[in-house]
């Protein structure tokens, strides 16, 4: 039931590893922060982990409505769904494409998201069946690729960043993690993977750089703990950046024309 939803943000990465779904959670509650109405979409069907991170349990199952919708799990105030909800930590998804594509269309059109600003969707890594089915049976706003500044991330960063461009979705901006680290002793700050390749890429595609992110421990950590950073005090600084994060996404959510439709194009 996507008839009330405002707008979907995909958010997607050409690679695993490189903090896509921690960057997907914390803009979701960033966005929250910021007075809108949030959904999170864990569409990651093979390795779903939005669960952890929000803190919901192991054996915690949605509400059906009427057997036939979802009824989403409120965590931290943002309404989610994910296969975590569906089975637990020691189910292995052993699925052909089309039944993972298939699991993402009744998460997807059987929840019961009701109004929302923004539905968020935590993409799985790379470009294949999820992306390729979301973008035919889901109306896209636009999408944010995640990347780290080493240049083999940049490089399937830009494959993700062609995919989009292919089945006529926006990319609404870039967001760097691990951009640099500070020392826990001596504080000296080094961009350990490189320097300034989102950025590059960011104006290569005619886009942004919507943010960057340190290499923190707090940020796992706090991940791990279900408690996600931007939803608390532990590090202000880092929270500050996901808010930013949120704004810039927002402001080119404002820009991007929304109404049409997207076209597969198959090449």
């Amino acid at each position: 039931m996507l008839d009330q939803v405002k707008n979907i943000v995909a958010v997607a990465s050409g690679k695993g590893g490189v903090g896509k779904s921690t960057t997907a959670v914390n803009t979701a509650l960033a966005l929250k922060s910021l007075g809108k109405s949030v959904g999170l979409l864990d569409a990651d069907i093979y390795g779903p982990s939005i669960a952890m991170m929000l803190g919901v349990a192991e054996d915690h199952r949605p509400e059906v409505v009427n057997e036939k919708f979802f009824k989403p799990v409120m965590a931290h105030g943002i309404a989610t769904i994910s296969m975590a909800y569906l089975t637990t930590d020691k189910t292995p998804m052993v699925w052909r494409g089309p039944m993972a594509a298939g699991a993402l269309q009744q998460l997807l059109q059987q929840t019961d998201w009701g109004e929302l600003d923004v539905l968020v969707v935590d993409m799985p890594p790379g470009t294949g069946d999820i992306q390729l089915t979301l973008a035919q049976k889901a109306q896209i706003s636009g999408a944010v690729i995640v990347t780290t500044p080493q240049n083999i991330a940049l490089l399937d960063a830009k494959k993700g960043i062609e995919m989009f461009v292919k089945v006529k979705i926006p990319v609404l901006g870039i967001v760097e993690n691990m951009a640099t680290h500070i020392c826990s002793n001596c504080g000296t700050e080094e961009s350990i993977f490189g320097q300034g390749g989102g950025e590059k890429v960011a104006e290569q595609y005619a886009t942004q750089l919507l943010g960057s992110l340190p290499l923190d421990k707090a940020i796992r950590e706090q991940g791990d703990a279900g408690k996600p950073i931007s939803m608390t005090d532990i590090d202000p600084e880092i929270s500050s950046r996901y808010v930013k994060i949120a704004e810039n996404l927002l402001a080119q959510l404002e820009q991007s024309d929304s109404q049409s439709a997207p076209q597969i194009v198959f090449e």
